[in-house]
């Protein structure tokens, strides 16, 4: 165990450098050296990243023919804003676009809720064979989901929910993902039981120490899988793909497939289309990048 004593990283430095002149400032120039490479490092890994967004929006202002030219035109010429416009007028887009939004929420909210109800239940009850149904739930990660495509189509059909939005919403109220109820357990076992004791003195139920006591303490794990299920379900297209139809029943992903179904496809419109499907995902990490911080940093409990 380091003695409270010890001196510290600066002292040390301080020391050699009052020991040997001009030690400090080559430390100091090797430090400044390795903090540029790591940011040099860093804006080219993000050029990378950055690459196929700028190139899509960049697209999305071209003509058909200047898409596809080598070396790529960044700035096009001429603009052509009226690809947007054109969008709506190949498919019904604003129709896509409830349909998404539709589907989105209402798969996102249950399994927000269903997984943060079934992981309170194996983090804080105690009841027997808990932990072998936790093991068989675990287990359930590792079966592929084409194995239990076929199944679960037939037993759809049965119910008589192909071509509905049933199959795209109500499964993720049942239960929520085994991958995102051991996410929760593992964060609902980092708080202290002691909190649960506390709210059952002052005559709390169960649900209410679920809904007043873990639900607040657990807003950072909460806000990760909200994301994490918004863009799952944004951009689904096997799934509407295979029980979906008719179509003014499709979503997003299925719409913007309808552009290479035309006999030229069309890709400038193509471009712009993605361009405003991506635009909520990008708007929703702008905006939640703070409050993934802040639960970072805030988390914990106040002695």
């Amino acid at each position: 165990m380091t003695p409270t004593n010890s001196p510290n990283r600066l002292t040390t430095v301080r020391r050699k450098a009052s020991l040997q002149p001009g030690w400090f400032n080559r430390y100091r120039t090797y430090a400044r050296l390795k903090q540029a490479f790591i940011y040099l490092v860093i804006l080219a890994g993000s050029a990378v990243m950055l690459f196929p967004l700028l190139w899509l929006l960049s697209s999305s202002f071209k003509d058909q023919a200047k898409i596809f030219i080598f070396p790529p035109q960044w700035i096009p010429q001429p603009w052509r804003f009226d690809n947007y416009t054109l969008v709506f007028d190949r498919i019904p887009f604003v129709r896509f676009y409830a349909n998404t939004i539709l589907v989105t929420g209402l798969a996102m909210v249950g399994q927000i809720a269903a997984a943060s109800l079934v992981a309170f239940g194996f983090a804080r009850l105690r009841f027997p064979g808990r932990d072998l149904l936790f093991l068989v739930l675990l287990s359930t990660i590792m079966i592929p989901y084409q194995v239990t495509l076929i199944p679960t189509f037939v037993l759809f059909r049965i119910l008589g929910w192909l071509d509905t939005y049933a199959p795209l919403i109500l499964p993720y109220w049942l239960g929520g993902g085994a991958f995102y109820v051991f996410m929760l357990r593992q964060f609902y076992m980092r708080l202290p039981v002691d909190l649960d004791d506390a709210a059952r003195i002052d005559g709390a139920s169960t649900f209410g120490i679920y809904w007043r006591i873990i639900l607040p303490q657990a807003r950072p794990a909460l806000g990760v899988m909200a994301v994490l299920t918004f863009l799952g379900h944004w951009n689904d297209f096997f799934n509407p793909l295979i029980y979906l139809n008719t179509t003014e029943k499709y979503t997003l992903a299925l719409g913007i497939n309808l552009f290479r179904s035309f006999q030229t496809t069309q890709w400038n419109l193509l471009m712009a289309a993605s361009v405003m499907v991506t635009l909520p995902c990008i708007l929703l990490y702008a905006f939640a990048q703070r409050y993934f911080i802040q639960g970072i940093v805030f988390t914990g409990l106040k002695g």
